[in-house]
């Protein structure tokens, strides 16, 4: 058992432990749908430091059930933020717990692997929270995508200074970022956004240039309505996917999936490209991976330098490819944006008959 001091909200909260090592982003990490039924316990040791602001926001709410840390601030020294980071916790209503050894916590989840596990204020049994934890569900096998997913489709509101938009492309809404959404405006995309469990039929008759597969939380192999519908748009239009999106494509082209031991989740991961040489410093959070395997008409185009694990594939002859990290990787780095002018290539050669 590991003790702090609650800052921020109360009660009991359970679900699946992980540890994230930025040193920034915390807001846009709690607002990160990806994290739908966890505890993150976050590695920097300062954490809210710059306070924090509405516009950083990925989504419409929190999706970290708590955030567990070694020193929480209640200060902004920003002037670009409107609001203090224990204030926007507890509006929130996300349990936030300081004073916690998080370098002690965080080799514990290395050593033992992600774990499920309960942060309350109102019980101090361990006994008590130990059968708490173990009888929460498990990560694997978990459709947490038609959780955080919208319920109808709409259309995404462009940023400001975004460019007129000449290509129309239709997002799957697996649990999408709204930095993800601007980023696609700002490449010259007008975004239709559509549930996670829209069938490749409607998608089809909304005449898209190009199909999106957004990041989500939760086990890729329970998504199984969404590879069906990945399958079936394969050669049809061009598609390109990133985190849980990536997954359901490398199923959809022959891939199997597999739980990662404590996952990757941090924004100084590298990352190469097989095909060029290069290596990007990714921003990445995922407890799942593609598996390595031979699959016809499907290649492996990039590698996690930490462990070796997948972290590209593409199919060519059907004008699909995909990236387990965030290209959008807000705040950053930004060594991976080139991925939205990819996907507008690969549009074109489509549009080209596949001519290089």
């Amino acid at each position: 058992m590991f003790a702090g001091e609650a800052l921020a909200g109360s009660g009991s909260v359970g679900g699946e432990i992980v540890f994230n090592t930025s040193m920034s982003g915390y807001q846009e990490i709690a607002t990160d749908p990806s994290y739908c039924g966890q505890l993150i316990t976050y590695t920097f040791p300062m954490n809210g430091n710059y306070g924090a602001d509405a516009d950083r926001d990925e989504s419409g709410r929190a999706h970290a059930r708590a955030i567990i840390a070694r020193e929480l601030t209640n200060y902004r020294f920003n002037r670009a933020s409107r609001q203090t980071w224990l204030d926007w916790l507890a509006e929130h209503g996300v349990l936030a717990v300081g004073g916690v050894d998080t370098r002690a916590l965080t080799r514990h989840i290395r050593e033992k692997g992600a774990l499920r596990a309960v942060v309350s204020t109102d019980v101090a049994d361990v006994r008590h929270l130990r059968k708490a934890a173990q009888g929460l569900p498990s990560m694997g096998g978990l459709d947490l995508a038609k959780v955080v997913s919208c319920e109808q489709a709409y259309e995404a509101t462009a940023p400001e200074g975004a460019p007129a938009p000449d290509l129309h492309v239709v997002a799957y809404d697996y649990g999408i970022k709204r930095s993800m959404l601007g980023y696609l405006a700002g490449c010259g995309f007008r975004v239709t956004v559509v549930p996670a469990n829209t069938s490749a039929q409607k998608v089809l008759k909304l005449q898209p240039d190009g199909v999106f597969l957004s990041n989500g939380p939760g086990d890729p192999a329970a998504v199984s309505y969404a590879v069906k519908a990945i399958e079936r748009l394969l050669g049809k239009v061009p598609v390109f996917g990133i985190c849980l999106g990536h997954q359901l494509l490398a199923q959809a082209l022959g891939f199997s999936t597999f739980k990662l031991k404590f996952g990757h989740r941090g924004a100084n991961h590298p990352v190469k490209d097989l095909r060029t040489g290069v290596v990007e410093i990714t921003t990445q959070n995922h407890g799942f991976a593609v598996k390595e395997d031979q699959v016809p008409g499907a290649e492996i185009t990039h590698v996690n330098l930490n462990d070796g694990t997948v972290e590209g594939v593409a199919s060519p002859e059907r004008f699909a490819f995909s990236v387990q990290y965030h290209p959008e990787s807000t705040p950053g780095p930004h060594d991976s944006l080139y991925l939205f002018q990819r996907f507008r290539d690969e549009i074109d050669r489509f549009k080209r008959g596949g001519e290089a």
